[in-house]
């Protein structure tokens, strides 16, 4: 039987920075008056889903701006996809009748909005183990991974050069599905995929530390766009930096309580 050999690459830590200040931005909103609304409740609507939209932007340019433009931000823990923003204060700029709609309303916001860090107070937990933590290049390594409650496994290795694979899903096993508690195996043992430990082919040093980081949502929320037009495995280069931008907008927006992440360290050496 083929057996499928994945090489595990060296990967580079990561730090990453919160900002505290708050930024001024604009913002729109509008509102559609029904037979039953009233005037206030109208603008009351308008100006709530301008002060939304105001906060949603934020966000982005928060994240933005932290964010490594290289997808070895994946290699530490997620920080910025737990950022929240709120607004502090506003003002409205312009509001009134839309020029061609009759029932929608429109108001304009500049808005002081500053970033926060949501509480992860209870909710979905993950932990992620590995067969060993002390290998010798060519020894095989499994990886074990369970969550408290059901939920949507991703597992992911982040190479030194940036690049990113996407253990699983993957082409053949497209079932990330985790029930609560269980403890799971990957590679499962009916699977051909064999993983071996590789020092990258440059890398002279003694000895290398690398990680595995799992990412679990209690909903399938499909977090990435899967492909697998050139292999088993989903790879995002270095360049593919908006894989990670997208990953941290999507889980932004998933409840604090409703996603977890884990990751383990392991040593190869000669």
């Amino acid at each position: 039987m083929r057996r499928l050999i994945l090489i595990f690459l060296l990967l580079m830590p990561l730090s990453v920075w919160a900002s505290e200040q708050p930024i001024w931005l604009e913002a729109e909103g509008t509102a559609y008056m029904s037979g039953v609304d009233t005037f206030d409740e109208v603008v009351k609507r308008a100006k709530n889903d301008a002060l939304r939209n105001a906060a949603e932007r934020a966000t982005g340019v928060f994240i933005k701006s932290h964010t490594y433009v290289s997808n070895s931000q994946l290699g530490e823990d997620l920080i910025y996809a737990s950022v929240k923003s709120r607004v502090v204060r506003y003002e409205v700029l312009t509001e009134g009748w839309d020029a061609g709609s009759r029932n929608l309303y429109r108001v304009k916001v500049k808005a002081l909005v500053e970033p926060y860090f949501a509480e992860r107070k209870t909710g979905l937990t993950a932990e992620v183990s590995l067969s060993r933590y002390e290998l010798k290049e060519n020894d095989e390594i499994r990886i074990f991974y369970r969550t408290s409650e059901d939920a949507y496994v991703y597992i992911f290795s982040v190479a030194v050069d940036g690049s990113v694979t996407l253990l699983l899903p993957n082409s053949e096993i497209r079932e990330n599905f985790a029930a609560g508690g269980t403890v799971y195996e990957f590679p499962p043992r009916d699977s051909r995929l064999v993983m071996q430990a590789k020092f990258l082919p440059n890398c002279k040093e003694p000895s290398a530390e690398e990680r595995i980081k799992i990412i679990a949502t209690r909903k399938n929320e499909e977090l990435l766009a899967l492909g697998f037009r050139e292999g088993m495995f989903e790879v995002y280069d270095a360049g593919s930096t908006s894989m990670v931008s997208d990953l941290v907008r999507k889980l932004n927006r998933i409840d604090p309580e409703n996603w977890a992440e884990a990751s383990a360290a392991y040593i190869i050496v000669r």
